[in-house]
């Protein structure tokens, strides 16, 4: 099997729901993306999930001089930041890409499917 990253992506400007039109869309979401995690606990492909903080909260490091620079903020400004992501592990691509349809569905955003590359 292979582990594959499953991000999801959306606006980088938030309002109070979240990227959500309204309390009820995102907590249907919310829902719907919980009984997903369920399933793919429950059929063997989860690995880890989680969603980040705000970009805004970010902290870039650049450890390549003599002393590292830290900088506040995301590296990149984008209109799109990954507002939350799956580890799986998958038996192959058509899998991923399937449960990937899913998980779009559930969190109402788009997904990007990645495999490991396995040089860890």
């Amino acid at each position: 099997m292979t582990h594959y990253l499953m991000t999801v992506h959306g606006p980088a400007e938030m309002n109070e729901f979240g990227s959500y039109g309204s309390k009820e869309e995102m907590e249907e979401a919310f829902a719907a993306t919980g009984a997903f995690n369920d399933r793919l606990k429950a059929e063997g492909y989860w690995v880890f999930a989680g969603g980040p903080a705000p970009a805004s909260t970010a902290t870039v490091v650049d450890g390549r001089g003599d002393k590292p620079l830290m900088t506040d903020g995301p590296y990149l400004e984008t209109k799109e930041v990954i507002g939350g992501f799956w580890v799986i592990d998958a038996p192959d691509i058509d899998v991923a890409l399937s449960l990937a349809a899913e998980g779009s569905k559930a969190c109402r955003g788009k997904v990007e499917v990645r495999p490991f590359d396995g040089l860890a």
